[in-house]
């Protein structure tokens, strides 16, 4: 615990520093101050050989991609499985998800190599607080002074370092370093930087408080409209029925899938790349092909029939095996 919050402490003080090593060389190293901490989206923490296999997968996720202008004001900046987006606005710069703690160095990186720098980010906002998503918050908030606005639910789970969340496991698969929400935000509420709008829509049920975002985005004389998904994955060991951890789970699941359905979508983002064939499409942008391939209206109803089917499978295979 010292030596996490000495680091922590470092990095804050020595901000200016960093960013200077990373606009200078592109890179910044944090391998020797990592923890030890994996993704629960993966699989069950009693599983050792199977903890093998997700560190291995985590080390992919981490793996650097080249940063790039997705269309408009936003831009690439994750590694190569997990998501972060940086959307520059005329008052400084909004970070949606910060990846695992150790995607953090390299997000700065990207950042600096698009021309940005790190410390104009003046919001980070999440999909949902889970470890490979939100567990840089903290380390990006100290770097920056940004504020972090959450949904209330999940900014409990932020609050908790994960420890606090609903999934079957363990505090070593499912922590990460804690951070303090500056603003608590409710469905609907718009958040507004320069000459950047965001809404908040709350769809639970991946987490308790998981946020689908969408935004205008104006790209070559035509609005379109941008859906950046929360998440409606169902994870391993997850009970839907007789959850006492989470109660209202399926209620929140279903109004989930109905919102998200209805919310207009030119532009397809999500926390995972291969929720919306990143790879790919970001190998068509540096082609300099056109259309753009993140306008996938058809890839975003796909994405969300697909999740709603295995939810609903699963439902009903558990009904079946417990009688209910």
């Amino acid at each position: 615990m010292f030596i996490r919050s000495f680091i922590q402490w470092w990095l804050g003080s020595h901000a200016n520093f960093i960013a200077a090593v990373v606009a200078a060389t592109g890179f910044f190293c944090l391998a020797a101050f990592s923890s030890e901490v994996v993704s629960p989206d993966l699989a069950r923490a009693d599983d050792i050989d199977e903890n093998i296999g997700i560190r291995k997968s985590w080390d992919d996720w981490n793996r650097p991609v080249k940063p790039f202008k997705v269309i408009g004001n936003i831009y690439y900046v994750g590694p190569s499985g997990i998501s972060s987006f940086l959307i520059t606005t005329s008052q400084g710069n909004i970070l949606l998800d910060t990846g695992f703690e150790e995607t953090c160095p390299q997000i700065c990186s990207n950042i600096a190599r698009l021309g940005f720098k790190v410390r104009d980010i003046k919001i980070i906002l999440n999909s949902h607080a889970h470890l490979d998503h939100c567990g840089g918050d903290a380390m990006m908030k100290s770097l920056t002074g940004a504020k972090i606005m959450m949904s209330k639910p999940d900014s409990e789970l932020l609050n908790s370092g994960g420890t606090s969340d609903f999934t079957p496991y363990s505090v070593e698969m499912k922590s990460f370093p804690p951070a303090t929400a500056d603003r608590l935000l409710n469905d609907g509420d718009k958040v507004t930087l320069g000459d950047t709008a965001l809404t908040c829509h709350l769809t639970p049920g991946h987490t308790k408080g998981c946020m689908t975002w969408t935004m205008d985005v104006s790209d070559s004389g035509r609005v379109y409209h941008v859906v950046y998904y929360g998440s409606t994955s169902l994870l391993k060991g997850v009970r839907l029925l007789g959850n006492p951890k989470y109660p209202g789970i399926v209620e929140d699941y279903r109004a989930s899938f109905r919102k998200l359905k209805s919310l207009p979508c030119d532009i397809f983002l999500a926390p995972h790349a291969g929720f919306f064939n990143l790879t790919e499409k970001a190998k068509i942008i540096e082609g300099g092909v056109n259309p753009n391939p993140f306008i996938d209206p058809d890839g975003y109803q796909k994405m969300i029939e697909t999740s709603e089917k295995y939810f609903f499978d699963s439902l009903e295979k558990e009904k079946q095996t417990t009688g209910r």
